[in-house]
């Protein structure tokens, strides 16, 4: 969290928080009722200073207010920053897999240090070249190479990702 940030926390301690007002796409886009935030330091501030209530709720801090995200799909965005590599929407490196999950749309969820995360579907066909198996089959079987390691890929329906990984899509 900025500095700044703990300031204006001390500063004025209750400032009621704000829901309904800031999105986090499937692609990692801070996004506002306008369209999405252009502003790259504006982004550079809401991704260092972006954190979760223990009960799951994603916020922004800003300055002294908490402002709620609502969840296009998972609190993070995984993009291929070179082909072997990852990084999350708000810059930072991922250096461990723990386990990878596919939906019945498709969509790679991909869980690390930085807990699960939606891959940026731009970066889907590149990433999924490191997938063993055959979606065809009857068991359906696949794995991912990943940094020396094999990840095998679980099954997983859209609707059970938000209870199953404790994140609450659109907070109240």
């Amino acid at each position: 969290m900025d500095e700044s940030v703990r300031l204006a926390i001390a500063k004025w301690p209750n400032v009621p928080s704000c829901c309904g007002w800031l999105r986090l796409s499937r692609r990692g886009e801070w996004r506002v009722p306008e369209g999405p935030i252009l502003h790259a330091g504006l982004r550079a501030f809401i991704g260092r200073n972006y954190m979760a209530e223990p009960d799951g709720r994603w916020y922004f801090q800003n300055g002294p207010q908490q402002v709620f995200v609502s969840l296009d799909y998972t609190p993070t965005i995984l993009h291929l920053a070179s082909p072997d590599r990852l990084k999350t929407h708000t810059g930072r490196s991922v250096e461990t897999l723990s386990e990878a999950w596919l939906d019945e749309e498709g969509s790679l969820l991909i869980g690390s240090e930085h807990g699960i995360a939606l891959l940026d579907d731009r970066d889907l066909a590149a990433f999924c070249a490191g997938l063993d198996g055959d979606l065809e089959s009857p068991d359906g079987l696949l794995s991912l190479a990943w940094a020396d390691r094999r990840i095998p890929v679980g099954r997983i329906q859209r609707a059970e990702v938000a209870t199953r990984f404790a994140f609450i899509s659109e907070p109240a």
